[in-house]
């Protein structure tokens, strides 16, 4: 499995031809993905997050909502995780995505670590875990530690951003809540799932490719 990083809270895993993307996002021009897809999941409805909402790509699975899928041997389940922002409340979705006998959980907008049971039980175990930790919207680098100590998974990947001020510093801040302050980022991750099992809550830190 191939993983990229794109930035934002968008990332996308690859096997051969098949691939499944997070969020991903528009070109610059608002009209066309920056990339191809066979399955693409959304944390959120936001127009601007959202392409689905405006020009969907041709001959790709749109997930954009709790439930559980299977498409083409990938099975995806979705959780909806309630989330306040100025007092008011917004969803986002959580996913499981069993992809070549890797489970992958994106965890999308989350803000708080304050999670029911039930979505940890409805998720199950966690190879690779992708979590936001810029603040804002999202949760903070203390709270994205907690997640990943929540998920007890083999691999964490922070989604950090774009942008090399604020972003850099959240990124610094939750490598040090994890004690991973001399993890170096790499473009890509090519992964097995031999490669996973001896992990046990290792931080790789992948740069957004443009």
């Amino acid at each position: 499995m191939i993983i990229t990083y794109y930035g934002n809270l968008c990332t996308k895993a690859q096997i051969g031809d098949m691939s499944v993307s997070f969020n991903p996002p528009l070109r610059a021009d608002g009209k066309t993905p920056r990339f191809t897809s066979n399955i693409a999941l959304f944390s959120t409805k936001e127009k601007d997050q959202n392409f689905s909402h405006s020009s969907p790509e041709k001959d790709v699975f749109i997930i954009d909502g709790p439930g559980e899928y299977e498409v083409g041997g990938i099975f995806i389940k979705g959780v909806l995780v309630e989330k306040e922002i100025d007092g008011k409340k917004k969803m986002n979705t959580v996913y499981s995505v069993l992809f070549d006998d890797i489970n992958l959980c994106h965890l999308g907008a989350i803000s708080s670590a304050d999670l029911k049971p039930t979505v940890l039980e409805t998720l199950g175990s966690v190879d690779i875990l992708f979590v936001p930790v810029t603040g804002g919207d999202v949760a903070t680098p203390a709270v994205a530690s907690k997640l990943a100590t929540a998920f007890q998974s083999h691999v964490v990947i922070p989604l950090y951003g774009t942008d090399k001020g604020a972003s850099a510093d959240s990124l610094k801040m939750f490598l040090k809540e994890e004690g991973a302050e001399g993890a170096q980022p790499t473009d890509k991750l090519t992964i097995k799932k031999k490669d996973i099992e001896g992990k046990d809550g290792e931080i790789i830190v992948l740069s957004p490719t443009a």
